[in-house]
């Protein structure tokens, strides 16, 4: 009888090494070796999201009968919660939703403008080459909670205050800090505590919590309960306003009042182009979405399947197309509400495949210019979600570096966003700082139809990673064939030091980060070609995605395994 328990339990241990062949090196029972788990599926309704109990929200609200736009409003409050490390309403939104009715994509730009009283000239008093990235001067007034509203308003079913209730309980009662936000949290806390207000909020017992440790936010429930009750005017009016308002000017600042309660999102048409078959959809400047579709236009020419996901020639083609996309970035990419922009040459096949032809396959390029493209008269969370009317909404949220400028309004419970730091301060350039200006923004949802249906909604966090980690994600779908799940778990590629939207123009090729997947031997290759590799350091973002299966009316979810969160759907 001994023996056979022996037998049994040790039966039992075998079998649960089958799940940690990962772990140890082991070869996947099904799927690739690369997964770190499997895809996720469900009917009814799918979340993906970079932290579990926004995951959790996400799929509680749908179970109450919300919309998927209702399910994100309620998943993004809590990543601001919970992960302020790359979210909060004291930063920008952007959103593509699926609309199943109309069969029609909307997409919404939620970023806010430069404050209407700071110019040039105050820049040019303090001899500043560049907006600092940190206290008042490159804060921007948060877009997060009109974008709401306005999402809210369109595709809503539930009251915004049930949609921000669950996060408010938790901000009371408090929450145990998840492993990835503690490590981020620590960082952003000792560049940003000198700050006023922020070590109050951010810092209980002053420190940053670690992993397991409990944090509350009293403020920002209050915050976000005012908000409940009267929408847009319980933050760009009233007292909410009046206290970001007074907090900046105490801090030398420049946001007001005036720039608050004006502050308005623009719901704008998706730009596209296809892909092999799929269509892809981005959201037009000032947002870096179009390097996504130009990046994918330059690579389609090539015979991307036959040169292999772990070559040197897929990677070099990959990063040179990065660098001609970004020139053109640098180059035109800002509000359109100041200038005119080429979209239509940008986008086209025409000029895809002449860019393309710049690419020496034997060579690194060392400088890159923007193409001439004539006028025809980066950290965030990332979510999406899926409801069982087939919306489907992909979302990004941002206080751009990490936990934003370090202005933290007193009682208020969140960070304001830097991002009016990726303002150029060159008055001639498409990006150049002007006052009620929206900056360049490198948050940016993806979508993809198939077909004219969904397909995917989709997206990479992190900065100038954002289109370099979308194109790899697709062409790691459709030319190699991978699995969601796969798709994100597999080795990036970071190309830094290209052209910047701030004016910079690389003059040295760069520099070329691999995750350890990639081989010895092509990390060889790719030196003798001129690229100048430099070791990962955590910047290859992070990924969510829901795929639809039109034939089998069945959604398939994934989430990035660099990152803290998961898929999950009922």
């Amino acid at each position: 009888m001994r023996m056979q328990i022996i037998v049994s339990l040790s039966f039992v241990f075998c079998s649960g090494n089958l799940s940690m062949q990962k772990l140890w090196g082991f070869d996947r029972v099904t799927g690739s070796p690369i997964n770190s788990r499997s895809e996720v599926y469900a009917q009814n309704g799918m979340a993906a999201t970079s932290q579990p109990l926004a995951t959790q929200v996400a799929l509680d609200i749908l179970r109450a009968g919300g919309t998927a736009v209702d399910a994100a409003i309620a998943a993004n409050a809590m990543l601001g919660l919970t992960e302020p490390t790359g979210a909060g309403i004291g930063g920008d939104l952007f959103a593509i939703v699926w609309d199943a009715k109309a069969k029609k994509l909307h997409g919404l730009n939620g970023s806010g403008r430069s404050p209407k009283s700071l110019n040039l000239e105050e820049f040019k008093k303090r001899g500043l080459q560049k907006i600092p990235a940190l206290g008042p001067l490159p804060v921007s007034v948060p877009g997060c909670v009109d974008a709401w509203v306005e999402l809210h308003k369109k595709f809503g079913r539930l009251p915004l205050s049930t949609l921000l209730q669950p996060t408010v309980q938790y901000a009371k009662q408090g929450f145990p800090v998840s492993e990835v936000i503690a490590y981020y949290w620590q960082r952003n806390a000792e560049r940003l505590k000198a700050y006023e207000g922020f070590a109050e909020i951010y810092m209980p017992g002053g420190k940053a919590p670690g992993k397991g440790e409990i944090f509350k936010n009293p403020a920002l429930a209050k915050t976000l309960e005012l908000i409940g009750k009267k929408g847009r005017d319980g933050f760009y009016q009233g007292p909410t306003a009046r206290a970001i308002a007074d907090y900046m000017q105490k801090q030398g600042g420049f946001l007001s009042y005036e720039d608050l309660a004006s502050h308005h999102s623009e719901w704008v048409e998706p730009l596209s182009t296809t892909y092999r078959g799929y269509r892809v959809w981005q959201l037009p400047p000032n947002g870096q979405g179009l390097a996504t579709l130009q990046m994918l236009n330059i690579l389609e020419p090539f015979d991307i399947k036959a040169m292999g996901f772990d070559s040197p020639e897929y990677v070099h083609t990959l990063v040179e197309a990065t660098k001609l996309a970004f020139a053109d970035r640098a180059q035109y990419y800002a509000d359109p509400a100041f200038g005119k922009q080429p979209l239509a040459e940008l986008l086209s096949k025409s000029y895809a495949v002449a860019r393309s032809k710049a690419i020496d396959p034997k060579k690194a390029a060392l400088e890159v210019a923007a193409g001439d493209a004539l006028l025809h008269q980066s950290d965030t969370v990332y979510l999406t979600v899926a409801d069982k009317d087939g919306n489907m909404v992909s979302l990004i949220q941002s206080n751009f570096r990490g936990m934003g400028s370090g202005m933290t309004p007193g009682g208020l419970g969140f960070v304001l966003q830097d991002r009016g730091e990726l303002f150029s301060l060159n008055p001639q350039h498409a990006n150049g700082y002007a006052p009620g200006k929206r900056p360049f923004q490198t948050i940016i949802p993806g979508f993809v139809t198939k077909d004219d249906q969904p397909w995917l909604s989709f997206g990479v966090m992190g900065g100038s990673m954002q289109p370099q980690g979308q194109v790899q994600i697709l062409v790691n779908l459709i030319d190699f064939g991978m699995d969601l799940q796969e798709a994100g778990d597999a080795s990036r590629v970071y190309v830094a030091g290209t052209s910047e939207p701030t004016g910079e123009v690389m003059k040295d090729g760069g520099t070329v980060a691999l995750e350890s997947g990639f081989s010895e031997k092509t990390r060889s290759a790719l030196k003798k070609l001129g690229h100048n590799l430099v070791p990962g350091q955590g910047d290859f973002g992070g990924y969510q995605a829901i795929r639809w299966d039109a034939k089998t009316k069945v959604y398939a979810g994934a989430s990035e395994s660099r990152k803290d969160g998961f898929a999950a759907g009922y």
